[in-house]
């Protein structure tokens, strides 16, 4: 099993003519994806090698019946893209744009309130099925099927988890990047609820970072509704206080957001952490083959 995509995922995609886009929507199709339309304002009729192009996201869904989208939109654009879709009807959006204002995504995430969409990202690699669909930009021949969910804020660290996890045979059920602006769509509980509710994922990574307190929510969540394992991580130790390192929303203020509470806080509600990136795949296995 897996959450939020499958096999039967139909997915368009935003921004399919720009040079990102359309590089990342063959590298998905030929991961397997079932992508069935792409959109871009003005170049409708177009195709790009054989997936039709059309003008408005709403067009788009109605006649090939997609349910998932992925965005591939520059940052001026990204927050409208966002709703076009979820007004279209689409059940997943993905949206991999970096940079987009904090004041879009408010507005963003009010409107989504509004709809029955869901957002993953945006400033995220996507989400992946191993075996079935892939909609971002992570590197697919590092996922294997298997029995653990990954939930990341880094992009980066997702993949090197992955290859790790993949490396000592603990494949993957769905590996997702959630992304690290303050402002985001799916969060960590969201992610951990529908993990807990699959009954193919045994086990799960949870890949958090310096910055905000949603790691410390989600391992109180975990703490008082989940029964899976649950191994977590913290990137970003070593930062200085008041510097942001990499991420938007990774930045530390005073005693608040620092990796070391991070850690207490997880350990105290049961997570089992590990503290060195190098040996996470090891430490996995040594937790979830029991």
């Amino acid at each position: 099993m897996s959450i939020f995509i499958d096999s039967r995922t139909r997915l368009l995609v935003q921004g399919i003519t720009g040079n990102e886009g359309k590089f990342h929507t063959l590298q998905c199709k030929a991961y397997g994806t079932n992508i069935v339309a792409g959109v871009t304002p003005g170049k409708g009729g177009q195709d790009v090698e054989g997936i039709a192009v059309f003008n408005t996201v709403a067009d788009a869904a109605r006649q090939t019946k997609a349910n998932a989208s992925l965005i591939f939109v520059p940052p001026p654009f990204a927050a409208d893209a966002i709703m076009e879709a979820a007004d279209s009807g689409i059940g997943l959006i993905v949206c991999i744009t970096e940079g987009i204002p904090a004041h879009d995504m408010l507005r963003v995430k009010t409107y989504l309130q509004t709809t029955a969409s869901r957002l993953i990202g945006p400033n995220c690699p996507g989400i992946i099925t191993p075996g079935a669909c892939k909609i971002g930009i992570m590197p697919g021949p590092i996922h294997t099927p298997g029995p653990i969910g990954v939930i990341s804020r880094s992009g980066t660290l997702t993949y090197e988890v992955v290859h790790q996890l993949t490396g000592v045979g603990l494949g993957q059920t769905t590996c997702i990047g959630i992304g690290g602006d303050p402002v985001i769509g799916t969060n960590f509980i969201d992610c951990l609820a529908a993990f807990g509710e699959d009954e193919q994922t045994k086990g799960i990574v949870m890949v958090g970072e310096i910055g905000g307190n949603a790691e410390e929510e989600a391992a109180a969540f975990i703490r008082d509704n989940l029964d899976k394992p649950v191994v977590g991580f913290i990137a970003g130790l070593t930062a200085p206080p008041g510097r942001r390192m990499g991420h938007a929303g990774a930045i530390v203020s005073g005693s608040s957001g620092t990796a070391s509470a991070k850690i207490a806080a997880m350990e105290e509600c049961g997570l089992q952490v590990c503290r060195e990136l190098g040996r996470l795949g090891e430490f996995c296995a040594g937790v979830f083959k029991k």
